[in-house]
């Protein structure tokens, strides 16, 4: 057994407490000693242990002269709770393999070295791909104070969200519908405009039987629910504004919404939060994503219209995109497509999809991947 095939349990563990981190990011970590795992873990909730240290005390005194495997460079800071790095050097770890260095500039690079300075062996970069698409969320976080945005949106084979009479169920079918709620699973909210709360009246849960979940993760009461609403002009009957969800959303409406309207939508259980508006009068998404990330949240699922995607997309706020194409034409100049928005006026101004991943789920393509930001200076030369 080598180092990669460590690495993958300790990504694997990772993935069982995404969504349930946040705003630290789901590590995993694995203590070997002559070639057996005598120690695993991963982060615990808001503001339990790392992985390093739930693995170390699982290893006991059996992780002296051990390998430490972590998918992420374990922190040299105490930020809610000690320097991983110390507990490593206490515990007489002689090598530590890592995935991805940590985005945090308190961290990154300094917890390597201060484990080198202690004599140990570091080895960088082991399945670093998979270990960086992991912190991709915290790592925005760090760097922009926002979410990381993945686009979620079901389509026709002729580009419409529903038919002209705003008709949606269900576009995708149910082997498509497993993976969404199980991308929900995974996420710390999901964010839809008043549009689609009034059209759908959507509950944004995860529903999945036992069999359906791709990773066994702890049960918990999110993902958040989030909605847009500027003059918070929601109907009260809406399924997110009764006692049984309204605990766990968010509705963010403009600063220039009434107190009345607040007041009513506090008086569901709902968590009220007022954002600024743009110069015409409608929430600013960037100022809202900024608000959401001084909560913590790390990771948000677009679920929206086509005002909310067309919005975001506008305003360079979508890091990933995840869009089903069902083989089905419904037509309708005045059906909705996924971008409403101003959009680009050039195709050499496109953007374009990076680390494209296809699935076929039944007669559903899937298209997946990250969207990069287009350097207009190049287009000036």
């Amino acid at each position: 057994m080598n180092d990669q095939h460590f690495m993958r349990i300790a990504l694997e563990l990772a993935h069982t407490v995404e969504g349930r981190t946040s705003p630290r990011p789901s590590v995993g970590a694995v203590v070997v000693r002559d070639g057996t795992i005598v120690g695993q873990g991963a982060t615990s909730p808001p503001y339990g242990p790392h992985a390093e240290v739930h693995a170390l005390q699982e290893a006991g005194a059996l992780a002296d002269g051990a390998d430490l495997y972590t998918t992420l460079e374990p922190c040299c800071v105490t930020i809610h709770t000690p320097p991983c790095t110390q507990a490593i050097i206490k515990a007489g770890i002689r090598r530590v393999i890592i995935g991805a260095c940590d985005p945090n500039p308190l961290v990154c690079e300094l917890g390597i070295a201060q484990l080198r300075d202690a004599g140990i062996t570091v080895i960088t970069g082991v399945e670093e791909a998979e270990a960086e698409e992991l912190v991709k969320p915290f790592a925005t976080l760090m760097a922009k104070k926002r979410p990381y945005v993945t686009a979620k949106w079901a389509m026709t084979l002729d580009g419409k969200l529903a038919t002209h009479t705003r008709d949606a169920y269900w576009i995708s079918g149910e082997a498509s519908r497993v993976w969404v709620h199980n991308l929900r699973d995974r996420v710390d909210g999901i964010l839809v405009g008043a549009g689609t709360v009034r059209q759908d009246d959507p509950q944004l849960t995860v529903r999945l039987t036992h069999e359906q979940l791709h990773y066994k993760r702890s049960s918990r009461s999110g993902p958040l629910r989030v909605i847009l609403s500027t003059h918070g002009q929601l109907p009260l009957q809406s399924k997110l504004l009764q006692p049984e969800l309204a605990e766990g959303t968010y509705v963010i409406v403009g600063e220039t919404s009434s107190h009345e309207q607040r007041s009513r939508l506090q008086d569901t259980g709902a968590t009220v939060l007022s954002t600024a508006v743009t110069s015409s009068g409608q929430i600013d998404l960037d100022a809202a994503l900024r608000l959401l990330g001084e909560r913590g949240l790390m990771h948000l699922l677009l679920e929206g219209g086509e005002q909310v995607l067309g919005n975001a997309f506008d305003l360079g706020l979508i890091d990933h995109v995840a869009a089903f194409i069902a083989p089905k034409l419904i037509g309708g100049r005045g059906a909705p497509s996924p971008f409403g928005g101003t959009g680009l006026a050039s195709m050499q101004d496109a953007r374009l999809l990076t680390n494209v991943r296809t699935q076929i789920f039944s007669d559903d393509l899937l298209i997946e991947g990250d969207l990069a930001h287009i350097d207009r200076t190049l287009h000036e030369k």
